[in-house]
Formats: structure tokens, sequence, C-alpha cells
């Protein structure tokens, strides 16, 4: 009788790896992989699962797959808490495994568990299951590709299956910059030199998963996806191969996908290759669909803590990455956005700062305005205690002034640039309502959050036209919106509307014909602002 394993999906969020809804981890896919492979009878299940208090199977291992490297803002899924992990040890029975970033919580959870898998929990399971006993190891790259074959029908468990769920797909394990231990916050040095999946195993791993259902996929489990199949030779800032990675994009896309997204990039690699690099950002405007996101890992403009971190990149050849992506891929796709543009991140609290630090980044983004480049997203968080301490520098007051100073200078500038009035955006996916207001997402890297200030019902796609804008969201009405039928809150929405001439409109309803509207309002100049968002039917 074969072994029975329990696999409790906790949402893992990590630099290298999203597993929060809508997205699929593919850490939680090669584990199902590596027990069915041990011979054992797999059942996954999610915290929400848990949440909802539905009784779960009993097993002779169970293993709990869960924790935060970067816990962000979620709309929907919440990753599982230390509170609710240590609350699943102390209930569920047999041998009991913790893998996910939660496994460097060994203060407040090793106790509780038979083995805690700091490098890869799928090898710990496949190890305890075969051999008797669990090793802290990595798997091999044959193992890789043949547990997340073997595991990928669980997605059709996931909560999103088969819409807006992303399948994130794993290129590659390691940092390029291991021989020195890399950035010092970051885990991924830790994992050693790059272990590169070849370009046919990734595509073999999307067709299967587009052969279950999934339509959208992210090849975002990866340090810097511009250094994919780099000949490594030593350097941290290798030679890009834009052959491999052509290869890759135009097969994973062939594969009739609706996304396909992106996501880390190291800048230093794009500023000293610039040549191999714009051939890479071809591929991924031609390849991959609009929306997309390469995130820069800057951390800090401060040389002082570039140095004492051994960060990345300097903020020049950030600057440089910052220019070539935009040059290349701020032209806008299908979806209303650019085909690829920038990220940032900023770290908090890292080693050899001060408040001159602050000043720096500041001035860093006022350089990138200044020169009328995108930025898609700056992300700004404190320094976790992952890999080891930091001791703060920078008090948490101005911490929170610093980024509400880039969230009201920045980011809403950057904002009404990227979509101004009147944009359209095509499959809002509709996931929240909150009173009245209904909040949506496209698919992909990095989506803005949409709001719509009248009810639309959940779990389909729509398409719209912006608004208003906050900081880092929009507002945005229904695109085509039936000027006879749409709520009086959507044309309060509209530009130059409001709450009376709305009223007016509605009292004044049905139109034969837009002009009709003008007349309404005593302003026949109003129709022909209307009539870039509203239609008659």
């Amino acid at each position: 009788m074969s072994a029975k394993v329990l696999l409790i999906d906790g949402y893992i969020d990590e630099p290298a790896s999203l597993g929060v809804p809508p997205y699929s981890s593919p850490h939680i896919r090669a584990a199902v992989g590596a027990a069915r492979e041990g011979g054992a009878d797999a059942t996954l299940v999610t915290i929400d699962r848990v949440r909802e208090g539905r009784p779960l199977p009993k097993a002779d291992l169970v293993a709990v797959l869960a924790g935060c490297a970067v816990p962000g803002r979620y709309l929907r899924g919440m990753p599982a808490s230390i509170k609710e992990i240590r609350c699943l040890a102390q209930e569920m029975k047999g041998f009991k495994v913790l893998g996910g970033p939660a496994a460097y919580e060994i203060d407040a959870l090793s106790d509780l568990f038979d083995f805690v898998a700091k490098r890869d929990a799928p090898a710990a399971i496949f190890d305890i299951l075969r051999k008797g006993e669990a090793t802290d190891r990595w798997r091999t790259l044959e193992e890789w590709n043949r547990w997340l074959l073997l595991g990928a029908d669980c997605v059709t468990g996931h909560p999103d299956f088969p819409q807006p769920l992303i399948a994130e797909i794993e290129t590659y394990r390691g940092c390029v910059r291991y021989r020195s231990g890399g950035c010092s916050f970051c885990v991924e040095p830790l994992k050693g030199r790059p272990l590169f999946r070849e370009p046919e195993d990734v595509i073999a791993e999307a067709a299967r998963l587009r052969s279950l259902g999934v339509r959208n996929f992210r090849l975002g489990a990866q340090t810097c996806f511009i250094s994919y199949k780099s000949e490594t030779n030593g350097t941290e800032t290798p030679r890009p191969n834009p052959e491999a990675i052509e290869v890759l994009l135009k097969g994973v896309r062939s594969l009739d996908v609706d996304v396909l997204h992106l996501d880390n990039a190291n800048p230093a690699v794009i500023a000293k290759y610039p040549h191999e690099s714009r051939r890479i950002l071809r591929s991924i405007v031609e390849h991959c669909t609009s929306g997309n996101v390469l995130a820069l890992g800057m951390e800090s403009a401060d040389p002082r803590v570039v140095e004492a971190n051994n960060l990345n990149a300097e903020p020049d050849q950030v600057l440089a990455a910052i220019r070539l992506i935009n040059d290349v891929g701020r032209e806008r796709g299908p979806t209303g956005l650019p085909y690829v543009l920038p990220g940032l991140n900023f770290i908090i609290g890292l080693d050899g700062e001060s408040d001159d630090t602050l000043r720096l980044n500041l001035e860093f983004l006022r350089k990138v305005r200044g020169e009328g480049l995108l930025l898609r997203r700056i992300n700004i968080r404190q320094v976790m205690a992952v890999r080891r301490e930091f001791k703060p520098t920078i008090r948490r007051s101005k911490f929170f002034k610093f980024k509400e100073t880039v969230r009201e200078e920045i980011d809403s500038q950057l904002l009404r640039e990227l979509v101004p009035i009147g944009t359209r955006l095509t499959g809002i996916y509709t996931e929240l309502k909150e009173g009245k207001h209904t909040f949506g997402r496209q698919i992909g890297t990095y989506p803005l959050l949409v709001g719509f200030n009248y009810p639309i019902e959940l779990g389909r796609f729509v398409d719209c036209k912006v608004v208003d804008w906050g900081f880092r969201s929009i507002t945005a009405v229904e695109s085509p919106l039936d000027i006879n039928a749409c709520p009086i809150a959507a044309l309060e929405s509209l530009p130059s509307i409001g709450n009376k001439r709305a009223v007016r409109i509605v009292r004044s309803r049905p139109f034969r014909k837009l002009e009709e509207v003008g007349s309404v309002l005593d302003d026949p100049g109003l129709a022909d602002k209307l009539a870039e968002f509203v239609t008659l039917r």
C-alpha cells in the first residue's frame, strides 16, 4: 500500500518565485511530482481550504510549503501566517516537513516539525519516501524537470484555475554572483552557481500546463532573465545569450498562450552588454505580451550602501538599463500598456545607510523623471532578516516619509503618463467588491489595480477606459459604456460630469444619438467629450 502524502500550499512569496493567487508556484508542482515519483499518493490542499475549516485527510507525511521573503499587499489570497503554520504543525499527525521561506523561521517553528527543508522541500520529500530519511540537498536538473511534469496537473485544483491563474515557471536557480556571496540580504547566491534548465525543458513544462488548460505564464523564477543560459565563467556580469532566449520565448509563445510575462533582471548586465541586451529586449517585445515588467534590483542609489552590501549595480548602470528598456519597450501594445518597462526595487535597512541614503534615492528617481523615462513599478520595502540580521539605521518615521514622498511626487506622475485619461485597457479580471466599488486587474506581472465606482459582476473579464488616478491605482469605467443603461455611478465617474449632470442624463434617457446629451446638459461640447467614453445601444 502506497504512503499517503498531504501537501499544504501556504502560498509562497519570495524574490525569485511567486505563489500567491493568482500565481501557481513551481515549488508546489515540483513537490507533488516528487511525492508521486517517490511512490506516494499525494493530496494537495491550499491554506484557503484550511481556513474554511474543512477536514484534512490523514497522511503518513505532511509537508507545509509556506513563507514570505518579500511580503506585499494582496488583493485576495493571503499567505499562511506563522500562527497558522504553527497551528497546522500542532494539529497534523505523521512525519512533518516544513519548506519555503518559512523554513528560515527556525526559532519559531523548527521544534514543531520533524524536518526543516532549508534548501529544497521537494528533494526532501522524495528522499523520505525513497530512502526513509530526509536530506537537505538541492534537486538535480533531471529530477527538477521530471517532477514539474509529474506534478503539473495539480494546477487544476488551484482556486484560480483556469482563469485568472498564472503559472510561474522556473528557468534556473542560483545566482551568477555566487562566488562573492551576492547581495547581502538575498538567499539566491546561497544556491550556488546557476543551474540552467534547457529551453526545450521549459517549453515542455509550459506545453504540459497548456494542455491542462493554463493560458497565462510568467518566466519569473530567476535572479536575472537577461542572464539566462549565459556563460558565467566566474564573472558577475556574464555576456547574455540572445539566441537561447529567442528560442525559449518563441517556443512558449507558440503554445497559444494569453499572457507571457517575465520578472527579474540585473541592470549591471544590461548596462555592460547593451548590444546583446537590446536583442533580448526585442525578442521580449516580439514574443511576450504587453504590460510586461523587468524588475531591476537596484536596492539603493547610495554608493556606500552598494559597496557595503555587495549590491548588483551602481546607479549609473541602473540608469543606463532604464534608458535601454524604455527605448525598446515603451511602445503601447494591445493590452493598453507598453510592451515592456523597467521596475525598480528599493530596500531600506541595509548596512551603511544614513539619512543621506533616502535623499540619494529620491534624487535618482527625480533624474529618471527629468529624462522623461517611464517606470512601471517602484517597490520600496524594509529589509527582512532572512539571510542574516541587519541593524536598523534609519528611523521608521523617515522610511514612511520617504515612501510617501515617492508615491506623491514620482508614482502619481508616472501613472498619469503611463495611462492618460481615456486610455483603453483590455482584459481586466474583476476580483473584489468593497461596498459599491469593484476592483480588478489585468493578468500579468505587477498588474495595475483598477477600481470601478459601481458594482460589476465578479469573475469576469471587462475592458475599461481610465477616468482618474490614485498614487498607484486607477479609476475606470467599462468600455464600451452604454449611456442608456449604465449605473449612475459610472456616469458620475466620467470627466466633467459629476452627480448633478449624471442625474440629468439618467432622467433624460434613452438617447437616440449622443448630440442629445449635449442639449440635456446645456453644453454641446460635452457630447464630444463623452463620445470617447460612451456608446449608444
